[in-house]
């Protein structure tokens, strides 16, 4: 071998180039009656906001339906509802903000209601797959305590993934990494 091996190396990211969604991180139309916003940080392991990041959300109305995005019917009646998100940047702060609605009890396969809830995907710098999150509530304390996978995360976890009511909204914050009461529970998928 003539050259040693080189490291390898994540390529961009490049989010404002190969992941436009023209809806952004409006997930219901602006003025969508009981919308509300979710916001916060993405943080590494030091606390230091992650600039470069994109974050996609997926999730069910008030109702606990579904968008139907490609007009198959059976969907969300909610006018407006899209049901997904996406916002992030290149060269931000690290901040982002989505424009929502509080979703809906759904049953997962077994039939059991979750509480309501938000899927998280976050892509980033150095990530080389995305990472899965959820975004629960704070607030739905009854529901979050019979949530099936919610009480499989260990109990000191818990609070990674509780959005808390804030300025007429909820600030929910995503550490990628760091002390294990502060780092943001991921899921395998």
């Amino acid at each position: 071998m003539i050259f040693p091996a080189t490291p390898s190396q994540t390529v961009g990211p490049y989010f404002a180039i190969g992941l436009p969604w023209p809806e952004g991180p409006f997930a219901v139309a602006p003025g969508t009656p009981g919308s509300i916003r979710i916001r916060g940080t993405v943080r590494d392991g030091t606390g230091t906001p992650i600039p470069d990041h994109l974050i996609e959300t997926w999730q069910a109305d008030p109702a606990g339906r579904f968008a139907d995005m490609h007009g198959h019917g059976g969907g969300s009646e909610l006018p407006g509802f899209r049901g997904f998100a996406r916002c992030g940047a290149e060269d931000g702060d690290g901040t982002y903000e989505i424009l929502t609605v509080k979703p809906g009890r759904v049953p997962e396969a077994g039939g059991r209601l979750q509480a309501p809830h938000i899927d998280v995907s976050l892509f980033a710098r150095g990530l080389l797959r995305r990472v899965v999150t959820r975004i629960y509530f704070a607030d739905e304390w009854q529901a979050n305590a019979e949530d099936p996978i919610l009480t499989l995360v260990p109990a000191g976890r818990r609070q990674t993934l509780l959005a808390a009511p804030d300025d007429g909204g909820y600030r929910f914050d995503i550490w990628v990494q760091g002390p294990a009461a502060r780092e943001t529970v991921f899921f395998d998928l």
